[in-house]
């Protein structure tokens, strides 16, 4: 157990690394857009477009109805 939480600090910090990189792009564009270039403009697209992957890489999950949890019959030999 010791492994895991050694290991969850760093990607914690990472995250909240990255995540302030990502708001220091967005409102460098947005408060000061004259003197914001392609760094800033590249790192605002590129983490929009990472916010959109889990949302679509994620499998849908099967919904089950009292339909499809009902007994399903024997065939022809039921109708007797």
């Amino acid at each position: 157990m010791a492994v895991r939480g050694a290991v969850l600090v760093p990607v914690v910090v990472l995250g909240f690394v990255v995540g302030a990189l990502w708001w220091w792009a967005v409102l460098r564009l947005v408060l000061v857009p004259e003197h914001s270039g392609v760094v800033e403009g590249a790192v605002a697209a590129g983490g929009w477009g990472l916010s959109l992957l889990p949302v679509h890489a994620t499998a849908a999950r099967r919904r089950t109805t009292t339909a499809s949890r009902r007994p399903r019959s024997g065939g022809i030999s039921d109708l007797s």
